[in-house]
């Protein structure tokens, strides 16, 4: 097809018509789908960049046979993985019930072309309009050298992943409406950061809270536990009403908080209780890696490994500290920030102002690398089996031996956390005693909740919230805190990881009865930008 041209069907018949707008648009409304591809009349096998014209014809071929939706099998020879896209280009008018689709290209950005789709969506007597926006990207076949449409789901629909699928019917779950404590409704609409959350309340719980299944469409998982997503609604049916520990007033915080940083999670625990008070995420891949994340927590760690260390006499919150430039530990040299070191200073002095190797040089005298994952698991119930009422990732600390078990002393190595896990650690802190974060009360379904195997010594948990206390008055955490009153405490974290030039910074606090902890991806130092999406959502509890 020319380059300008604009491609419309009339009577099943693609008609071009010169001096049209970029590609034109393809319209799902019929025809047999002859004459639209562009074989080549040489058997040269093609090498090299692609060119404009190929990517412009590659995506105008696959684009007018998706849109024909009569022949799939043609559509899908337009890509590099015939078999896969096939079935997607089939399901799209089968299963998920598409019709009259109209697919405009856009002005193509080197090999991607981006594209929108609007179309209707009709099962039995209902109807409604689909709209959305996708791209596709144009390759060189690997073994004929054709330019080929590279397949990945995408293309089909942006939320649609490996082994998923667009369906429409009547939903196996109702809908529900769930509430805050207060009994004020949360939706994803106003609510960003609890879309995948209420999803999975929906799932879980739609037949508990006595709704009625309306009509919808839907990615649909191919096996596996995954919770599903809603595309469309064209029914609602009757939604039955759940209630949940959030709290709106302290949610619509965090989502704001979140906002001013990209790729930033922040959780919040009410210490008293282990209700999830907040969970909030900025992130462009809609994954709430706030319950569900898995990364290394920087020096929010080290109230773990100071609880440890108090616990077993090697330290004390007003007792001397060494606090060196460096330290090396059975090869591996660990050192503090600026390589800063303190001089005559306590071990309060060392945690406030964050020093690793402080923590670190005395591994040595628990004479057992191992002590600390086992006492994670014992007093923080880190690792253990959480059952919040959704799906979350419950913290991580992996025997391990030498410069890696050191490492795990300031969060780094193999340790492996996400702001709720960080945020349970605080508020167990707070409160003496391990309570499992829950998202839902236990009563709603009766499930085993997880329980530590023993609370936190008093004398040990005193000290460390003393502790706590020094940071968020005059140490790291000092800046981020000062706006805030009543009993507060802080601890600073900035994560390094493997090829990323800035840390990742981290920060996790107290104020009365709650607690929350932040993680911001290459934010760098904890107080400057975890920090302020902590304290403002504790300002607003």
């Amino acid at each position: 097809m020319r380059s300008g041209a604009k491609v419309a069907v009339i009577g099943g018949v693609f008609i071009i018509v010169a001096g049209g707008v970029g590609y034109g648009a393809y319209s799902l409304v019929g025809g047999d789908g002859g004459g639209l591809g562009s074989e080549s009349k040489s058997t040269e096998v093609r090498t090299g960049p692609l060119s404009t014209e190929e990517i412009k014809t590659t995506a105008e071929d696959f684009l007018a046979a998706w849109a024909d939706g009569k022949d799939p099998e043609r559509a899908a020879s337009f890509t590099n993985n015939a078999a896969e896209a096939q079935d997607a280009v089939a399901g799209y008018s089968e299963q998920a019930h598409i019709t009259g689709a109209v697919i405009t290209p856009g002005e193509a950005t080197g090999a991607k072309v981006p594209f929108t789709v609007k179309a209707t969506v009709k099962f039995g007597e209902l109807s409604k309009p689909l709209s959305y926006a996708s791209e596709l990207t144009v390759v060189r076949g690997l073994t004929n050298g054709k330019p080929l449409v590279d397949w990945t789901p995408t293309v089909i629909h942006p939320k649609l992943e490996k082994n998923t699928h667009l369906i429409t019917g009547k939903s196996d779950t109702p809908p529900i409406k769930a509430v805050d404590r207060n009994g004020t409704e949360l939706t994803a609409e106003k609510y960003p950061s609890l879309a995948p959350v209420l999803d999975q309340l929906r799932e879980k719980y739609g037949e508990k809270a006595g709704g009625e299944s309306g009509v919808e469409t839907w990615i649909q998982t191919d096996g596996g536990d995954v919770t599903r997503s809603t595309v469309l609604t064209l029914s609602k049916g009757e939604s039955g009403e759940l209630k949940t520990t959030l709290d709106a007033k302290v949610q619509a915080a965090a989502e704001q908080a979140v906002k001013k940083y990209s790729e930033a999670s922040v959780a919040a625990v009410r210490p008293s209780t282990g209700e999830i008070v907040a969970v909030a995420n900025n992130r462009k891949d809609g994954f709430n890696a706030a319950m569900l994340g898995k990364q290394a927590p920087g020096s929010t760690m080290k109230i773990v490994t100071a609880a440890m260390l108090l616990e077993k006499g090697l330290v004390g919150a007003g007792k001397p500290a060494e606090c060196p430039k460096t330290v090396m530990y059975q090869g591996t040299s660990f050192h503090n920030l600026d390589n800063f070191d303190i001089k005559g200073g306590t071990f309060t002095q060392s945690f406030a102002r964050s020093c690793n190797t402080a923590f670190i040089k005395l591994i040595d005298d628990t004479k057992d690398d191992h002590a600390l994952p086992k006492f994670a698991g014992e007093v923080f119930g880190l690792g253990l089996d959480w059952q919040s009422g959704v799906a979350s990732a419950d913290g991580s600390v992996p025997e391990a031996d030498g410069g890696g078990a050191a490492a795990q002393y300031i969060g780094q190595g193999t340790v492996q956390m996400n702001v709720l896990n960080i945020a349970s650690v605080t508020a167990t802190t707070k409160d003496g005693t391990f309570r499992q974060p829950v998202i839902v009360p236990r009563d709603l379904d009766d499930r085993e909740l997880a329980v530590a195997e023993r609370q936190l010594p008093g004398a040990v948990g005193q000290q460390l919230r003393d502790m706590m206390r020094a940071t968020a008055s005059w140490g790291t955490g000092q800046k981020a805190m000062a706006g805030l009153g009543g009993d507060k405490g802080a601890k600073t974290g900035s994560a390094e990881v493997d090829g990323q030039e800035t840390s990742n910074s981290w920060f996790t606090g107290f104020q009365d009865d709650l607690a929350a902890a932040a993680s911001v991806e290459s934010g760098g130092h904890g107080g400057d930008a975890a920090g302020p999406v902590v304290a403002a959502v504790l300002s607003a509890g």
